[in-house]
């Protein structure tokens, strides 16, 4: 009876997450007239393309999609690479202020983005004029930001991980004449890429779907704007087009979808790992 509860009590949780996204696609089918009408039901007896065809033909949208690709991926790469290294370096090594490095590590994430916007804006406008990539209208204050605010979550959680493998283990690769480089890149981090795959995923969300920080740091610099910004054509002052900005959104979780299924083994033995550390 208990099971039976339970599994009833996940099913409806499940429904509830999963009915924003329900509507989100489709309202991208339904005609304009279904979507703005006073009595709405979760079906239509007429679906149409024509919202994904106001999406899909908004100026520069294929640009708008390489540039969101472009950010997420590098800032993908570069989380993995240095939330690796960190961890690594944070576990095995003993140095001073060390706990008070991992302390911070926690507080940073408890800082609200909203309250760091201005201040990012003024530091990223400063950084631009010693290195213009990392400038305002540029897609490095992007990948800067956002990179900023994925390593803390992916440091901490890789500890456990990295910490999860016995230095034993080191010790032997020692032994046989392996160096430390080659330890660290043909032993550990394949034993912990499923940590990996996990803060990957998150990084890439957040990457992918900001319009917070793409609308602070990419002011007048049309061709460097993000795929979350294309869909402000759509929010006019007298009717948006929902249809249209549904259709965008769908669009926009297509590359999210493939990167899930693309890690899905890794990532859910990834977070089974973070919960037991």
């Amino acid at each position: 009876m208990r099971r039976w509860l339970t599994e009833g009590f996940v099913l409806i949780i499940a429904a509830v997450v999963a009915f924003p996204l329900f509507w989100m696609v489709l309202s991208a089918f339904k005609p304009a007239d279904e979507i703005i009408s006073a009595d709405p039901v979760p079906w239509t007896t007429r679906p149409t393309l024509d919202s994904f065809t106001r999406a899909l033909t908004v100026a520069n949208f294929g640009r708008y999609f390489m540039n969101s690709i472009i950010v997420a991926l590098i800032v993908v790469a570069l989380s993995i690479l240095i939330s690796f290294l960190a961890a690594t370096a944070l576990t095995r090594f003993r140095f001073r202020s060390r706990t008070t490095l991992l302390i911070m590590l926690l507080v940073v994430q408890m800082v609200p983005v909203e309250a760091l916007t201005v201040p990012l804006f003024f530091l990223m406008r400063s950084v631009g004029d010693s290195v213009p990539v990392f400038g305002l209208n540029h897609l490095g204050s992007l990948v800067l930001v956002h990179l900023a605010f994925s390593l803390p979550f992916a440091i901490w959680m890789l500890r456990g991980f990295v910490a999860a493998v016995p230095v034993e283990l080191e010790e032997a690769a020692t032994l046989d004449g392996a160096s430390r480089f080659r330890f660290l890149w043909q032993v550990l981090f394949p034993l912990v890429a499923p940590g990996l795959v996990a803060t990957s995923v998150l990084s890439f969300i957040h990457a992918w779907n900001d319009f917070l920080f793409a609308k602070t740091f990419i002011i007048s610099a049309v061709e460097n704007q993000t795929l979350p910004l294309a869909l402000q054509v759509f929010v006019k002052p007298d009717q948006n087009d929902w249809g249209a900005i549904m259709a965008g959104s769908t669009l926009m979780t297509i590359p999210v979808l493939i990167f899930f299924v693309l890690v899905q083994r890794r990532l859910v033995s990834g977070l089974a790992g973070a919960v037991k550390g």
